[in-house]
């Protein structure tokens, strides 16, 4: 049987790409509602972001990069991250100032997208491909070098990049399982500042069949102790957690989290407050009305979709308790509000966006927690 394109995926794919890039707009009297005390962010103020040493912002669009010496307000003239006849185009992408400020960029290759799923038999393609690149800068993005691949496979999302406090750089990557009709998550780790990547840990795989099943889209962060924890998107009603006592080379200690979450990724983060983070869409909605559930090509079993709203709770104890989550904002219908991320402009000022829906809202830490006791 001669496999078709997944239109709606391609189509889900580029619209979220174009929120990335800055081009979804949104009309906050019509479409969107946000917590009074979040603040909208300039228009042109969009992810992925970093802080620079000197304080100034550096945003990627496109295939360039672009400063804002004025808190994001203005984005001067373009510099191209490619000057070397690269054919690489950056598609969803995540970057990181590193401990001595090399900046490292990882990003999904889309001049290398393919993706087909045959409906009928439920599974995918064979070449189904996305593959993953990192590159490195040593001069707060001006030029860049080491261009490599790291990932040759099918990467759906990446959704979060850390270093540890020994100095390892640690990204999830969404593995396809070709012959097992699902999504994986893998994570790629640097020990000497994005110069080298190791070949992969081994795969966290906790099963389903469907062209969004599986465990992947993960979020992670280390924990006091050392541990990393990752927190990884399902649809079994809530997130499951993976734990690395080695930086992130293997993953030994895999098991359902106790946050309920719908079918859709997190963003969890350690604050300068030592607090955690953790922003997500959560199973159903908070008026306690269960959100329809959906499967056959997306998953082995009916799941939540719930993405109308996102939340957001802190943690004082690494995550054995969270604070009552807040709903800071929401979309109407016919809308997602999904995909967030998380950075923290100045200590306790969080500047967050969703890459589905458009949403870019600074928040204060202090005016969220404390006023809700914890679950």
């Amino acid at each position: 049987m001669k496999l078709k394109p997944n239109i709606l995926f391609i189509t889900l794919l580029l619209g979220f790409l174009l929120c990335r890039n800055g081009n979804g707009q949104i009309d906050t009297d019509k479409d969107l509602w946000i917590d009074p005390r979040c603040t909208m962010l300039p228009a042109e103020t969009t992810w992925p972001m970093v802080v620079l040493s000197d304080g100034n912002l550096l945003k990627i669009s496109g295939d360039s990069t672009f400063i804002s010496e004025d808190n994001g307000k203005t984005w001067p003239a373009p510099r191209t991250i490619f000057t070397k006849g690269e054919t690489v185009k950056i598609g969803e992408a995540q970057i990181l100032k590193t401990y001595d400020g090399t900046l490292i960029l990882v990003f999904m290759d889309l001049s290398d997208l393919k993706w087909e799923w045959d409906i009928k038999k439920n599974e995918p393609g064979p070449d189904n491909h996305l593959s993953v690149w990192a590159v490195r800068s040593q001069d707060k993005g001006k030029t860049w070098v080491e261009l490599q691949k790291i990932f040759d496979g099918y990467c759906g999302s990446l959704r979060t990049i850390i270093q540890t406090s020994t100095g390892n750089i640690v990204i999830p990557v969404q593995r396809l399982m070709y012959n097992h009709g699902r999504h994986a998550t893998v994570t790629y780790v640097s020990q000497d500042d994005g110069h080298t990547w190791n070949k992969g840990s081994n795969i966290i795989d906790i099963g389903g069949w469907g062209d969004h099943d599986g465990g992947y889209e993960a979020t992670l962060t280390e924990l006091k102790d050392g541990r990393l924890w990752m927190l990884i998107r399902t649809n079994l009603d809530q997130f499951w957690s993976a734990y690395s006592n080695d930086g992130g080379l293997y993953w030994r200690r895999i098991e359902p989290s106790g946050i309920d979450a719908s079918s859709a990724p997190g963003y969890i983060k350690r604050l300068a407050s030592g607090r955690l983070v953790l922003v997500w869409s959560r199973l159903n909605l908070a008026n306690g009305r269960k959100f329809p559930r959906k499967s056959g090509k997306y998953s082995e079993v009916p799941a939540s979709w719930q993405r109308k709203e996102l939340s957001i709770a802190f943690s004082e104890d690494d995550g054995k308790s969270w604070s009552k989550p807040v709903v800071f904002a929401k979309i109407l219908a016919g809308k997602w509000l999904s995909y967030p991320n998380i950075m923290e402009r100045y200590p306790g000022e969080l500047w967050i966006w969703a890459l589905q829906g458009g949403l870019r809202v600074s928040l204060h830490e202090a005016d969220f927690v404390g006023t809700n006791k914890k679950r």
